[in-house]
């Protein structure tokens, strides 16, 4: 059962069933953001306890994906991150895709002339990893459906081909459970199921990925960045801080509070939840349980927007994700809506 606490701590938007476009803050997240804005306001940002927030940062994401805190990375964006992930890979390298997945995991290699991208459907990626793939790139979750990839199938299949690996996790960091050790590099943006502002994204790297260039390479790379402000002399750190770009020092303390809050408690318990509303929803449909967070319905955000219900369209059909400051109140809403909907369309 999740912790009450965990549950609590968000100003419950009933009907909110968008997290998968992004998520709502936990009160102290929205607090931390706005005592944060004061303190610009008035010239007053510490920057030493910032530094220490993104710290903080590396240990939470790394408790989430189950990680250590030294192979964290700090960055903008998901692409940020699978664009060194590519630019780092070498001429003629062979890349193996999900041909339906998000953009930010399909372009940064297509548009890299050097590299030969195979594109496959989502159900065939873990048996068309073979040797000749020197990298699989695929969302644990697929952002216009919700559907899971068998991670650890893709991991053993990787392993036994040779072939590196990028996750990103934007759309199942904060409720599906994974062991981002398995895997070169597990990326995700923050606003999603981590709660936390927009334009904080974080990457496990395990240190065998010491492939990954820092392509970016930023000043805040180094173990002590107020200490290599100038010079040419590279000084990156040995860890994954490495890949670091430096941190949007107004978003730092309420991503500290976003994803301290998570990491408090079990991601086990959070994908009962989440999972478990979303398949509830499904059997109130007539639909087959998935294991998800994430619903795609053939409908349209009209629909439930008149019953007070937050939805988007992705790919002409309504999607629906659940998270933990959601219940089955909000279950109930969405079938009231959706099944005259669904009944008119068969």
């Amino acid at each position: 059962m999740l912790n009450d606490t965990i549950a609590s701590a968000f100003r419950h938007s009933r009907g909110y069933l968008d997290t998968a476009s992004y998520g709502l803050p936990a009160r102290q997240t929205a607090r931390a953001l706005e005592s944060t804005t004061g303190a610009w306001e008035h010239g007053e940002l510490v920057l030493s306890e910032i530094d220490a927030g993104v710290e903080r940062m590396r240990v939470a994401f790394a408790k989430i994906v189950g990680s250590r805190p030294a192979d964290i990375a700090l960055a903008g964006s998901t692409s940020q991150v699978v664009g060194m992930v590519a630019a780092s890979l070498p001429d003629g390298a062979h890349v193996l895709v999900a041909e339906e997945d998000f953009t930010s995991m399909l372009w940064p290699f297509a548009t890299d002339p050097r590299l030969t991208v195979t594109r496959v459907p989502l159900d065939r990626l873990v048996e068309s990893v073979r040797s000749g793939v020197d990298l699989v790139a695929v969302s644990a979750a697929q952002s216009r459906d919700g559907r899971v990839v068998d991670l650890d199938a893709l991991a053993d299949r990787a392993g036994v081909a040779g072939a590196k690996t990028v996750v990103d996790t934007s759309q199942s960091a904060g409720w599906l459970p994974i062991d981002s050790t398995r895997f070169d590099v597990v990326v995700a943006s923050g606003y999603k199921w981590l709660t936390t502002p927009r334009g904080l994204a974080f990457a496990a790297v395990r240190p065998e990925a010491f492939w990954v260039r820092p392509v970016c390479a930023s000043w805040y790379g180094a173990d002590k960045p107020w200490e290599h402000l100038y010079g040419a002399t590279p000084e990156l750190s040995a860890d994954s801080r490495r890949l670091d770009t430096s941190p949007p020092w107004q978003l730092v303390p309420a991503g500290v509070a976003a994803l301290e809050l998570l990491a408090s408690h079990s991601i086990g318990q959070a994908y009962a939840h989440t999972s478990g509303l979303a398949d509830l929803f499904r059997q109130e449909l007539g639909l087959r349980p998935a294991g998800s967070a994430i619903v795609s319905i053939p409908a349209e955000p009209c629909d439930l927007a008149a019953a007070g219900i937050r939805a988007a369209e992705r790919a002409g059909r309504v999607r629906v994700g659940f998270h933990i400051y959601n219940d089955e109140a909000d279950v109930r809403r969405a079938v009231t809506a959706l099944r005259p909907v669904l009944a008119a369309a068969v």
